[in-house]
This record gives structure tokens, C-alpha cells and sequence, in this order.
């Protein structure tokens, strides 16, 4: 699968203005996923997973606390799940996830982000196929196979596995998220993971190339500013910045 994973979030936190809108983000999905599942970091693994690496970019504590507090009290804003599909520039696969109280403006702000770069927004499923929705855990080590005994043991259905230079990734379905995660932290003891997360993988890249890119980058960096915006996969292969 390689390490696509790595590469999103390039656009994130390069100023002030742009951690503000991370804390945001992090704040509103730390409230929704303890609102839904709980707000004890140790009986809710996905909220464990989600505040370590909040704490990890160097949120504030302040606004964890916020969120959970939020979380753990009556009413509160009524976020949904809404995800969005489409074409970028260089027919790059893109998709749009989101976190809103107000689907009908999320999905104009999103569109006009497709409309304004001269890209085309899909129907639901029109690209999602395309993509692996994947649980992604990497840490320090060398023994693979113990780790892929490990997971197996726990009826975890492990897609793929990797280990380069002192590093192992796995990769899963989401659904299998907290399983595999409690089965490397009862044969491993309490893992420092470099990456602990759900993404959607893409199964081929698209090469995005001349007038494009600036296009693409242009449509990535818009539909981050979305304070509605959680995260933004895609399949396009950009040249590497000199």
C-alpha cells in the first residue's frame, strides 16, 4: 500500500490562522467520536487514539478538556458525518470529509471548492470504490512476523503489512480499528505509534502534471480552509517541490 498515508496534511498548521483551524478540528471530531463512544480515553480506543494524536500536532490541552467536557454534558451541537466525492484537476480522485450541523451549507462550500477550480463533483460512491478505507498503526520495530502472529491470534484481518528501516506499518479494515489495536498493545505493552488512524488509501495514483497542479493544489488548499472540513483523500500524484 505504501506510505500515502504520510503525505496528507501538507497544507496544515503552516501558520497561526492554520493551527486555529487544526485545535478546531481536532476539538470537533474529539467531541463527536466521545459523544458517541464515551469520553474514557481507555473504554473508547478510537477517543484514545484520536487525543494522542491531537496532543502529538501540539494541541493545547485546554481544548481537549474543552471538547470532552462538551461531550460529557446534555444537548451540545449535533454534528454529523457528511463525505463528499469527486474529480480534482488531472482527474485526481478526491474525497471530502466532513463534520457539520448544517449539511446544506457544508455541501454548497464544498461544491463551490470543485466549481471554483474547475473540477467536478460526484455523486456518492462514485469514487470511494477506488479507495481502501483502511485502520493504519506504524511504530518502531523489527520482528514482523511476531506482529502479524499477533494480530492474527486476535482474528484481525490484516491487508497488508510493511517494515523499512526499523519501522512497522499495518494496515486493516476500519472495522477492525480497535481489535487491532488492543492486540498489538497486549503482545507490545503501551506502543508509541507514529501513526494511529483511519484514512482512505487509493488503490492507483493519478500523475497530476503542468497547469494542473497548481489547480489541485489550489482545490486542496481551499477545501481545508472549510472550517466543516475534517480531512481530504485523494489519488493525485504531484511533483515533489524542488
Amino acid at each position: 500500500m505504501g506510505r500515502a498515508f504520510q503525505n496528507r496534511k501538507e497544507s496544515m498548521a503552516k501558520t497561526a490562522d492554520a493551527k486555529t483551524k487544526v485545535y478546531s478540528k481536532y476539538g470537533r471530531e474529539i467531541y463527536v467520536c466521545a459523544k458517541a463512544g464515551g469520553t474514557d480515553p481507555n473504554s473508547n480506543l478510537a477517543l484514545r487514539g484520536l487525543i494522542e494524536r491531537a496532543k502529538k500536532d501540539q494541541v493545547p490541552s485546554h481544548v481537549i478538556d474543552k471538547a470532552l467536557d462538551k461531550a460529557s454534558g446534555a444537548g451540545g451541537e449535533d454534528f454529523s458525518i457528511a463525505r463528499y466525492e469527486g474529480f480534482g484537476p488531472g482527474n485526481a480522485m478526491v474525497i471530502v470529509e466532513c463534520l457539520t450541523d448544517n449539511p446544506n451549507r457544508t455541501f454548497g462550500d464544498v461544491r463551490g471548492c470543485f466549481t471554483k477550480t474547475k473540477s467536478k463533483i460526484g455523486t456518492p460512491g462514485s469514487v470511494s470504490h477506488m479507495f481502501d478505507h483502511c485502520a493504519i498503526f506504524a511504530f518502531a520495530g523489527d520482528d514482523e512476523e511476531a506482529v502479524l502472529e499477533a494480530l492474527m491470534e486476535a482474528d484481525v484481518d490484516v491487508t497488508d503489512i510493511e517494515h523499512a528501516d526499523g519501522h512497522i506499518t499495518v494496515f486493516a479494515p476500519h472495522t477492525d480499528y480497535a481489535k487491532a489495536k488492543q492486540a498489538l498493545w497486549d503482545s507490545f505493552g503501551e506502543i508509541d505509534f507514529e501513526a494511529d488512524e483511519i484514512q482512505f488509501l487509493p488503490q492507483t495514483t493519478t500523475a497530476v502534471e503542468g497547469d494542473d497542479v497548481a489547480a489541485f493544489e489550489k482545490l486542496l488548499g481551499m477545501l481545508n480552509d472549510l472550517d466543516d472540513v475534517q480531512n481530504v483523500y485523494h489519488s493525485g500524484e504531484l511533483p515533489e517541490s524542488d
